[in-house]
C-alpha cells in the first residue's frame, strides 16, 4: 500500500531512513555520450570516458580513458587517449598510450602513434601505423637500457650473417 510522505511520518516505525547507493569494485565507470544526432565543432577534453555516436569536428583529448566511436559515430579530428575503439567513422591522427582497436564496420583515414593496435576484418585504416614500445618503468637506468639494445641489435647483426 503507498502512503504518502506525511502519513509515513507518523507511522509507528518512525521516519525512513535515507539510503546513499555504495560504489562497488565492478560497477560502471562514468562516461559521457555524444548522441546520433548531436553535432560538436571544438575541443573535447576531460577525465572520462567518451562515446560518440553523433559527429564530432576539432580535437578528443582523454588521455586518461576511453574513446569509443560508435557505429553512427563520424569524427573529423585528431584523438588522444589511453584507448580508443571505432566502430565507425575517424578521419584524423589518432594517438593511444594503450590500444587502438578497429571493429569490421570502422574506418580510420590519418596516422596512428599506438603501443598495441587490433584490426577486424572488413575495417579500413588508411595511413601510417607507428607501434611504440611500452614506457620503461622508472628506476631503470637509460644506460642498462642502452646496453640491452645494443647487445640485441648486435645478436641480431650476427644470426643474419651466419644466414647469408
Amino acid at each position: 500500500m503507498l502512503q504518502s510522505p506525511d502519513s509515513q511520518k507518523n507511522s509507528q516505525f518512525g521516519p525512513s531512513p535515507s539510503y546513499t547507493p555504495v560504489k562497488t569494485a565492478n560497477a560502471p565507470l562514468e562516461q559521457a555520450t555524444i548522441g546520433r544526432t548531436l553535432v560538436i565543432k571544438g575541443e573535447i577534453s576531460g577525465a572520462e570516458s567518451l562515446f560518440i555516436d553523433g559527429r564530432v569536428e576539432g580535437t578528443i583529448n582523454i588521455p586518461e580513458n576511453r574513446v569509443t566511436i560508435g557505429r553512427n559515430g563520424v569524427v573529423a579530428a585528431d584523438v588522444n587517449a589511453r584507448e580508443v575503439v571505432i566502430m565507425g567513422k575517424v578521419q584524423g591522427n589518432v594517438i593511444c598510450s594503450d590500444r587502438l582497436d578497429i571493429r569490421s564496420d570502422g574506418s580510420v583515414t590519418g596516422d596512428v602513434v599506438v603501443q598495441r593496435i587490433s584490426v577486424e576484418d572488413g575495417a579500413i585504416l588508411k595511413g601510417s601505423v607507428q607501434v611504440q614500445a611500452a614506457p620503461e618503468v622508472k628506476g631503470k637506468s637509460s644506460e642498462a637500457s642502452k646496453s640491452q639494445s645494443q647487445s640485441h641489435s648486435q645478436d641480431a647483426s650476427r644470426a643474419a650473417a651466419a644466414g647469408a
